[in-house]
């Protein structure tokens, strides 16, 4: 998920909230509508491709001047009593809390002999890192993020153990930021070298086998000495004990700012392997011996597959891949003979959506997706089918990480009312052995999970999944969490949530689709909700609150609506387009000005592989049609709507909820609440501490269940 900035001259005084400090119980709600102070304006207007825009919020934009930090301020005043006085708040808190306090293991993972894994005692800001020396996960911390700050507002952001088990390089986010600094630890002594890098966002680390450095890739410092995010990363390795200043240049890309590079190494040091990124549908791999200073191989460069690296044997080069499968497939490429008419296919593509692969202890395990539900098969060396995992459960699986010498790996299992289950698979004797099963204080036997399909507007088959208490009866009364994404490849499989079954305790209904746009079905079915075809996304979820409508499961005025990040694009599409649908919506750190959400940084223009660009007409026009920001519409009844977003958020930046919560609190023309609520020392949702996402789910069940009128309501 170029820079371009208009000048509007001197702000004229903004218009401040008096009353916004007293409690919303005060305000009667036939009044609400009237409540807001207008948000002051400016007179902007674009030309694109002959159309004349205004954009009348553009000063909401400079989000560290000081006018706009005071009208946060003014938002945040207004929105949190009312939020606290919401009748069920308190309550839905402390279920929350209770419901959250047990304990969480993640999958272990190994590197030499050592075993790694995550854990939780329940209510810990942020999770700790262990090691053992056995997978019985019974370890010491080796990092313990709760220690960074006293708030649990800086978190660890991502670890890379070396190969032998000795150092971990570990990234540190500070306030939900994307900027991550590295430093190194040793594992044995559990100190600290004084390495330290900076200027990274997404990068990975990959470690030398010897351990004496590892690549990465950063940005360029700017003249502040900070990193540059309006550049593309460059590859560099890192020699333990040096500076980062010492660092060597690896390879950079400047024919186009677009292409990111990251490295990996071969399991046996001897090839550097970079994956160049543009984008969400298509990579290109080029690999280069190490140790030679001979050219770069270009073995994915066209642009048009995705292509993750899997490991190498010898010449031999494990890719998995789309490229000539819509659906995925594992090919193995001679690095001497690289042209495709020799490729070797060696894991042929099924009906099912291969997902994930890996290559551990001689065995191809390959994460399939069958109508967004994990199905896992086990392959020899060679490529041959060997078994199918037997899972028995609509959940998601993950795991299976290792090196071709370990003759184990670990797994888990979880579903929407499945906490994670751990297990351990013995590769030699072809045993599965159960490590752990996560326990919650809640009964969870009283729910069901079932999987719908309704047609879209289209006719396009769209699956579903329904979570809710058995015996729900079908009379239009049910409170309904319609939830979405639909988009960037990612695809929406069962997990589990406690903060979801709090809102199943209240009698809730959580409805899940899996839209265009995403990664359930393969290529084409990410293509079909991208670019000008965006609006099918929106079709599709919108035709799901009709299916639960016309099923009688709920009614527009019991059904609510959240997504995130381009979720929240989703909602602020849906509300726009049929406001009379629902009845109350929490569109979260949205994409919501599609006319101008590349400009922050080089990160988000990348999304226009999923977006296009306003500087296409064509695309202009599709965008146009649908940006929440341009299409409310003046004096329409848009639902109870709670936008909210986190002042740290540099990925999608918190102007773009605060143009839409200003043109929809200026366009409400009912009685409903557009509240915006901005968290602060937040960014976009990874390494959120606990306590703060306590808080924030109270807020917007509380909502939900006033608004949707869950049971429970006072009278």
């Amino acid at each position: 998920m170029s820079k371009k900035t208009t000048t509007l001259g001197i702000f004229s005084s903004l218009f401040i909230l008096s009353s916004c400090a007293q409690a919303p119980a005060v305000i009667d709600e036939p009044t609400l509508a009237t409540a807001y102070s207008p948000t002051h304006t400016v007179t902007q207007t674009d030309n694109y491709f002959g159309t004349q825009v205004p954009d009348p919020y553009r000063w909401l934009e400079q989000i560290s001047s000081p006018e706009v930090q005071q009208w946060v301020v003014n938002q945040n005043e207004f929105a949190k009593p009312f939020l606290e006085a919401l009748p069920l708040r308190d309550t839905i808190k402390a279920r929350l809390t209770a419901l959250w306090n047990y304990e969480r293991l993640s999958t272990p993972f190994r590197q030499g002999e050592r075993y790694f894994y995550y854990r939780n005692d329940g209510l810990q800001n942020q999770s700790v890192l262990y090691v053992t020396d056995n997978p019985k996960l019974t370890g010491e911390i080796l990092i313990d993020p709760n220690t960074f700050s006293a708030d649990g507002t800086v978190s660890l952001a991502r670890t890379y153990v070396s190969p032998q088990g000795n150092y971990v390089a570990y990234g540190i986010s500070d306030g939900g930021s994307d900027w991550t600094s590295f430093k190194v630890r040793h594992i044995a002594t559990g100190e600290d070298l004084a390495d330290a890098i900076e200027f990274t966002k997404f990068t990975n680390i990959s470690w030398l086998p010897d351990e004496s450095g590892f690549y990465y890739s950063r940005y360029p410092a700017n003249a502040a000495g900070q990193g540059n995010d309006q550049e593309p990363v460059a590859i560099y390795f890192h020699l333990l004990g040096n500076k980062q200043s010492q660092d060597q240049l690896i390879y950079e890309i400047k024919a186009n700012r677009s292409h990111n590079p990251y490295a990996q190494v071969s399991r046996d040091g001897r090839f550097i392997v970079a994956s160049i990124s543009e984008g969400f549908f298509a990579n290109a791999i080029h690999v280069k011996e190490r140790n030679s200073s001979g050219p770069w191989l270009k073995l994915f460069n066209d642009w048009t597959s995705r292509n993750d690296f899997i490991d190498t044997d010898g010449n031999l080069f494990f890719f998995m891949t789309n490229d000539g499968a819509e659906t995925g497939r594992v090919i193995a490429i001679d690095y001497n003979k690289p042209q495709p008419e020799h490729w070797q296919e060696i894991i042929a593509p099924r009906e099912e959506t291969l997902t994930d692969v890996s290559y551990v202890g001689g065995k191809f395990f390959a994460t399939y997706l069958r109508d967004a539900r994990s199905v896992v098969r086990v392959h020899d060396a060679f490529g041959r089918f060997q078994q199918e995992l037997n899972l028995n459960s609509i959940g998601t699986v993950s795991g299976f990480s290792g090196n071709a010498e370990h003759l184990e790996t670990f797994f888990s299992m979880t579903s929407f009312t499945e906490p994670n289950t751990i297990y351990r698979y013995d590769i030699r004797h072809n045993q599965i052995t159960e490590l752990s099963r996560s326990k919650i204080a809640a009964d969870l036997s009283q729910y069901v999970t079932e999987q719908v399909f309704y047609s879209s507007k289209d006719g396009t088959k769209i699956p579903m999944f329904l979570v809710h208490k058995k015996g729900l009866e079908r009379n239009g009364k049910a409170p309904v969490l319609l939830y979405g994404y639909g988009g960037f490849n990612i695809s929406l499989t069962p997990s589990f949530s406690s903060s979801r079954i709090a809102w199943l305790e209240l009698g809730g209904v959580l409805a899940i689709p899996n839209l265009r746009g995403g990664g359930e079905y393969g290529a084409a079915w990410h293509r079909a909700g991208t670019g000008v075809n965006k609006q099918n996304v929106f079709d599709d979820f919108i035709a799901a609150a009709e299916w639960l409508i016309h099923e009688k499961i709920t009614s527009p005025e019991h059904l609510g609506i959240q997504g995130g990040s381009n979720g929240g694009l989703l909602v602020g599409a849906v509300i726009t387009q049929r406001p009379e649908l629902f009845a109350a919506a929490l569109p979260a750190v949205g994409v919501l000005d599609m006319l101008r959400y590349h400009l922050p940084s080089a990160n988000a223009r990348a999304w226009s592989s999923d977006f296009g660009l306003s500087e296409n007409e064509a695309e202009f026009n599709a965008l146009y049609a649908y940006s929440p920001v341009h299409n409310t519409k003046a004096g329409a009844c848009y639902p109870a709507t709670l936008i909210t977003t986190g002042d740290h958020d540099d990925r999608v930046v918190p102007w773009h909820s605060y143009k839409f919560a200003a043109v929809l609190e200026r366009d409400q023309g009912c009685d409903n609440p557009v509240l915006l609520r901005v968290e602060t020392r937040a960014g976009h949702g990874a390494g959120t501490p606990i306590w703060m996402r306590i808080e924030q789910i109270a807020d917007d069940w509380a909502f939900l269940a006033k608004y949707l009128n869950a049971p429970g309501q006072p009278k």
